[in-house]
């Protein structure tokens, strides 16, 4: 039965699918629910999550009931936090979900093109390939600020234009005068979109307040990252209401469910918001100690900046190191493949005991390739 179902799949999938390759997510490389039964437990630091596991507490008496599109425990406190107006704001199933519906919103598909800015996030691309959306590319300058003068020649070639800022996987922060420049020129053809994933670690960057000013100017937050919520998928799109009005034609009915509802209105309680800033500190402390001992470490060197949770380093040994550290259960990301990062690994910050065991690993490893600095 398995060939003429396989004839069936290759008559029917979408064109624009045949030659797709899946994004390689992090636990699509390595599985955090695998159950092992030898003594080494993982550790997961190739994912930008946090470390920390926060209390939650959930009531049931609403489960039999469909969940609100856009409910207001979630909106309110974050508009609020974000300083932005309530109709200014969609929640999504993580900011994702944001990046589909803006490319299905504003994208028509097998005519339309999206820019993108490599080395940078891979769902921009992935998420324009699925809607069979045209990928322009204008790879990112040597210190990987942007290259404005090739970006500026999508002008009327583009409906998106997605900066992503701190940048997945560099660290860096995009220059607000560059950012200001990008929005000037598409200001009449093509929406910015602000990918502020990791803005909690370079707070001062953010462009949420802009949106007065620019009318084309769109930013995503997520509580994956500093909330400490990446398994509850809670993303937020902020934007110019006719921008949200649009996105709200295109989401599903039922996006946000009710125990997930629940838990994002008490991460942005107040106590939720100060236990946030609180391990976003202790986050900060981490990294600076982390970055202090790899530098000491065999050839590592580090790349980009540091501006978000995790740090990003070249070393020739990438893939010997990388096998070793698999053996050993500690997981970080390979990001080689991205484009001018050849060598480069990618170190999600983690709890100081987890730190140390990687750094244990780490110089284990370059003593025994006779490698050491």
């Amino acid at each position: 039965m398995s060939q003429p179902v396989s004839q069936l799949i290759n008559k029917l999938v979408c064109e624009n699918l045949k030659t797709l390759v899946p994004y390689e997510s992090a636990r699509r490389l390595f599985a955090a629910s695998d159950n092992t039964q030898d003594e080494q437990v993982p550790v997961w630091l190739n994912a930008n999550e946090s470390p920390y596991a926060n209390d939650f507490a959930v009531k049931s008496d609403l489960f039999n009931r469909y969940p609100d599109c856009q409910p207001s425990a979630v909106i309110n406190p974050y508009a609020a936090y974000a300083g932005v107006n309530h109709k200014q704001l969609l929640v999504s199933r993580g900011a994702d979900e944001g990046i589909e519906l803006l490319i299905r919103a504003f994208c028509t598909s097998g005519q339309d093109n999206i820019l993108i800015c490599p080395p940078t996030y891979g769902m921009y691309a992935i998420s324009a390939e699925t809607c069979n959306i045209g990928i322009h590319k204008a790879p990112l300058n040597t210190d990987f600020s942007l290259d404005l003068e090739a970006i500026k020649t999508f002008k009327d070639k583009v409906n998106l234009v997605f900066i992503c800022s701190p940048n997945n996987p560099t660290g860096t922060s995009v220059a607000a005068e560059q950012i200001e420049q990008v929005l000037n020129h598409f200001i009449d053809s093509a929406l910015v979109v602000v990918d502020e994933a990791y803005i909690e670690f370079d707070i001062d960057n953010t462009w949420a307040s802009q949106l007065a000013k620019y009318p084309n100017l769109v930013v995503l937050r997520t509580l994956s990252k500093a909330f400490a919520l990446a398994g509850l998928r809670c993303g937020f799109t902020i934007a110019n209401e006719e921008v949200i009005h649009t996105l709200l034609k295109v989401i599903a009915p039922y996006p946000m469910p009710e125990p997930v509802a629940q838990i994002a209105a008490q991460a942005l309680s107040e106590k939720g918001l100060l236990t946030m800033q609180q391990q976003v500190s202790a986050i900060q402390t981490e990294k600076d100690l982390l970055k202090k001992s790899l530098v000491s470490l065999g050839d590592i060197k580090l790349v980009g900046d540091d501006n978000a949770n995790f740090i990003l380093f070249r070393t020739a040994q990438k893939q010997a190191l990388m096998n070793y550290l698999v053996s050993h259960k500690m997981f970080i990301r390979d990001q080689s493949k991205q484009l001018n990062l050849a060598n480069c690994l990618r170190i999600t910050v983690g709890s100081s005991a987890q730190n140390q065991q990687l750094l244990g690993l780490i110089t284990s490893f370059y003593q025994q390739s006779g490698n050491q600095s």
